[in-house]
């Protein structure tokens, strides 16, 4: 449904994009997550036909973006950073000036203007004026204006910035629920809203694209050890030395205070090393209150690849 192929994107001698490719299916959400400045807007600026690339070419639902723009824009609905809404127009007026200028079917257009209100869950402000609305509800107008048109491919550029949290759990439900017609792409710097909703994560920092796959893979394929956590009550030292003897670990941490410490304990992937390590704790006579390993989380990938003082 998107195919971008070499994307690159200058403004004056700021290289903002570079050499960016990637592709996204049919029906699939996919998440750009990324530092401010990381390149995010840019891309979905040139995906949703706002502004040309320096080089490379995309194409949406089978359309170029440079040569067949018109075309392409007709399968987009986009939702900019910054909503692009008439404050002065009611919520019906407007979203029926967006249909006008999509050159929908009147009949279909009045009824498509109720189908996505009542998506939205903004039926109850139809004739209201939309300067009288809060951030939130004008973010959802926004989202409205979005999908009247019934477009295959949703760009969506922080569609949850700035509002309270109760319609952020509404924006992000809706979205997912609009993934199962659409192809969507989302863009944020929230951690949390791309393990919600996104199928697939595509980490970008200084106009690169660092990662592309599920939360769940990334975790398999960066973690360059396994993590246990074991709980142990006696002589910290004692303890820390007595686990860094055991065959596998590479590092042991300790963490806490007092004589009831926790031990951050880092081994080879793949090899769970838990009964030898709970042994050699209860062997030593030291008591073993608590066990457990973890995976690495989305914040601590994003964190591994977009540290811009080790890049």
């Amino acid at each position: 449904m998107i195919e971008a192929e070499n994307l690159t994107k200058y403004y004056g001698t700021f290289l903002a994009i570079d050499d960016v490719s990637f592709e996204v299916g049919k029906g699939e959400i996919v998440g750009f997550l990324g530092p401010n400045g990381a390149g995010k807007t840019t891309t979905m600026r040139i995906l949703s036909g706002f502004m040309p690339p320096t080089s490379g070419t995309a194409r949406v639902a089978g359309h170029d973006i440079h040569s067949q723009s018109l075309e392409a824009r007709k399968c987009i609905g986009y939702l900019p950073e910054t909503v692009p809404i008439y404050k002065d127009m009611t919520v019906e007026g407007f979203l029926r000036f967006y249909g006008k200028i999509r050159g929908m079917d009147k009949r279909r257009r009045e009824s498509r203007i109720q189908e996505v209100m009542q998506l939205c869950r903004i039926e109850g402000y139809a004739r209201t004026y939309i300067h009288k609305l809060s951030k939130g509800y004008r973010q959802l107008v926004g989202v409205s204006q979005a999908i009247l048109h019934e477009p295959d491919v949703l760009i969506l550029d922080e569609p949850t910035i700035g509002i309270d949290p109760r319609q952020v759990v509404q924006i992000r439900q809706l979205i997912k629920d609009l993934g199962q017609e659409h192809t969507v792409i989302i863009s944020t710097h929230i951690l949390a809203e791309v393990s919600m909703i996104c199928e697939r994560i595509m980490i970008m920092d200084h106009g690169k694209i660092m990662a592309v796959d599920s939360a769940e893979n990334l975790s398999q394929r960066l973690k360059g050890a396994q993590k246990i956590e074991i709980e142990v009550k006696g002589p910290a030292e004692s303890i820390a030395s007595r686990l860094r003897d055991v065959k596998g670990v590479f590092e042991v941490t300790i963490e806490g205070s007092g004589d009831q410490r926790k031990f951050a304990v880092e081994c080879a992937p793949g090899e769970d090393i838990r009964d030898e390590l709970a042994s050699a704790v209860v062997e030593s006579g030291f008591s073993l209150l608590g066990l457990k390993s973890y995976e690495m989380s989305v914040e601590d990938i994003f964190l591994k690849l977009t540290n811009r003082e080790e890049n």
